[in-house]
């Protein structure tokens, strides 16, 4: 008969493999006492990697949404939750345009292009856009298409060089970054200059 080989065994685990795992597991437990690090409890662990799993989703969706694949988006500044478009530049609205109007034009519009898009377009948006908000208008100085929203037409600011730039807030007191529900954001970034920078707009 056979003799048996196996280790003999306590729940499931074999004696011998246990003694020798003792001293091993005790270094690792005296190496993270050492390190000062709190092993987790494992279901603070799996709490931890939904929230974390979360945020890098919301992060995704902003990415997708400031990566030129939409026409409006929105961003957070200093002066909070704004129009943006798809490459995460600030939009303003003039506030001597009529709903439906634009009444920039000529030197006032090399200051402030407008927003436009192809003429067979269809506007397109990101997270937070309030889409029934989203229109166009037939510009009548050249007859291209101009995004609008609830009804006001939008406009980059010339010195805005990077996404994030706000520095057309409060020139002549006119112009202003919008909210997503359309309303003008008129609040000032503290120490931001508002001079017009000879714009005359």
């Amino acid at each position: 008969m056979m003799a048996n080989t196996a280790y003999p065994t306590r729940k499931g685990t074999p004696l011998r493999l246990r003694t020798r795992l003792l001293p091993v597991l005790a270094a690792g437990g005296l190496l993270l006492a050492a390190c000062g690090e709190d092993v987790p409890e494992t279901g603070d662990a799996l709490v931890e990697d939904d929230a974390e799993v979360e945020d890098d989703a919301a992060e995704d969706d902003a990415a997708e949404d400031m990566n030129g694949d939409v026409d409006l988006a929105i961003a957070d500044s200093p002066l909070g939750d704004h129009l943006v478009d798809g490459e995460g530049m600030t939009l303003y609205l003039f506030e001597n345009d009529e709903p439906g109007v634009s009444n920039c034009t000529d030197d006032c519009l090399g200051n402030w292009p407008a927003l436009t898009i192809d003429d067979d377009a269809d506007p397109t948006w990101g997270d937070g856009v309030d889409g029934d908000l989203v229109g166009t208008i037939e510009r009548e100085d050249d007859g291209s298409t101009q995004l609008t929203y609830d009804d006001m037409p939008l406009y980059f600011w010339a010195a805005d060089m990077a996404p994030g730039d706000v520095d057309g807030q409060g020139v002549n007191d006119v112009w202003w970054v919008v909210a997503p529900d359309g309303s003008p954001i008129t609040e000032m970034v503290e120490g931001a200059d508002d001079d017009d920078g000879g714009s005359g707009y």
